[in-house]
């Protein structure tokens, strides 16, 4: 049986683009680059004045000149139109273009004005003091950003910034996904005693549109052969497949079998971890990836977030997801020889992960306080406070 790490290698090892497309910069939130981003000007494209006051060239300062006529009034965007002679000056505005006759920008609040004529009061002035000099944050044509880094808010900001009304980003891969089980029904209906409704539904199409995808083909489908096979042809359609339930060793979890009828080749069955043993992965000849995860709601959690969220990032070229070392702020010992996984919280003072309490991976308020899950490794069987605990988080 592999350990998780070496399916998540043999995962890695499968990842390839989904391919590029153009689209609009108010539809790039959350993408990842697909282009490098190169300065088309000068930033600033001007020297700039980073506060309301008054410009002046220093020399006339170190001539003792103290007092100036103001010559003109700049505001932003506005070009002056007046050079600068000796004791003249420009009142201006933050954020205008400060005229190159002037190399030194005086606070109005280190000044009195009367008349049309500004009197510098004594301190030290150096030049270019209150001024963002002509490219001093990029220079034209200097490469900025990426490409595989996700647009962010402030990613989108420097974008628009840029000029950049379009940008080149990773597609987004076509995904169904399918629910099994006869004891599963649809949320809005009742349910009996022995049944329960269809939270990994939900909780999987959630998961995805964390990294932007809507499922084009979500189905559930009864615990039967033929149903199970024909709507699982329909998949063959995308680029990913993921399937809940169905692939443990009850008489019922056909999942594997119909997989292997439809010709999917297998990568792995049964992953050494606890929740989410049972994990079966493959692909179609066609290369449609193929992921069965566990039906409980938190083994499925755990493994769309240890083999699915890598498997997509990879793809996007982003490599993998972040994995934080935190000091462990509980006690907690396991019985099993395999590689754990529990949920937990962040503890703000001391900081720390916390565990969360949970009734197994069937429970379905296992992750509901939690903000990531915690790794205890299969040779450590007691986990003491402060320990070092590997923590994923289910934020992107």
């Amino acid at each position: 049986m592999l350990t998780y790490r070496e399916a998540q290698g043999i995962l890695i090892g499968m990842a390839k683009s989904f391919g590029t497309e153009t689209v609009a910069l108010e539809q790039a939130l959350g993408r990842v680059l697909a282009e490098p981003v190169i300065a088309d000007r000068d930033y600033p494209p001007f020297n700039r004045a980073t506060m309301d006051g008054y410009a002046i060239h220093s020399a006339d300062l170190q001539k003792d000149i103290l007092e100036f006529i103001v010559a003109e009034t700049i505001f932003a965007g506005q070009v002056s139109t007046t050079s600068l002679a000796s004791g003249e000056c420009y009142k201006i505005m933050t954020g205008a273009s400060v005229p190159t006759f002037a190399d030194l920008v005086i606070r109005r609040e280190d000044i009195i004005e009367k008349d049309g004529f500004m009197m510098v009061q004594p301190g030290q002035y150096p030049a270019f003091q209150h001024i963002a000099r002509q490219g001093e944050d990029v220079k034209a044509g200097e490469r900025i950003i990426g490409p595989s880094v996700w647009c962010t808010p402030a990613m989108i900001s420097v974008l628009a910034a840029l000029g950049k009304a379009s940008v080149v980003v990773e597609k987004l891969p076509r995904v169904s996904l399918f629910t099994t089980g006869n004891e599963v029904v649809a949320v809005e209906k009742p349910v009996t005693a022995v049944q329960i409704r269809n939270s990994n539904s939900y909780l999987l199409k959630s998961l995805l549109q964390k990294w932007g995808v809507t499922p084009f083909l979500s189905e559930h489908i009864r615990d039967d052969k033929n149903e199970l096979y024909n709507i699982f042809q329909q998949g063959i359609k995308g680029d990913i497949i993921i399937i809940s339930g169905g692939v443990s060793a009850g008489d019922a979890d056909y999942v594997p079998e119909i997989l292997a009828s439809l010709g999917v080749i297998k990568l792995f069955h049964k992953v050494a971890i606890k929740p989410g043993k049972p994990m079966w992965c493959g692909y179609f000849p066609n290369g449609a990836m193929v992921f069965a995860l566990p039906g409980n709601p938190f083994s499925s959690l755990v493994t769309f977030t240890l083999f699915v969220e890598i498997f997509l990032s990879h793809c996007f070229g982003c490599g993998d997801p972040g994995i934080r070392t935190l000091p462990f702020m509980g006690h907690r010992s396991k019985k099993s020889d395999v590689d754990e996984f529990f949920p937990v919280s962040l503890q703000e003072s001391p900081f720390g992960a916390l565990p969360v309490s949970f009734n197994g991976s069937g429970d379905i308020l296992a992750a509901l306080f939690a903000d990531g899950i915690a790794e205890h490794p299969s040779a450590i069987n007691t986990l003491s406070p402060l320990a070092s605990v590997s923590f994923r988080s289910f934020k992107k």
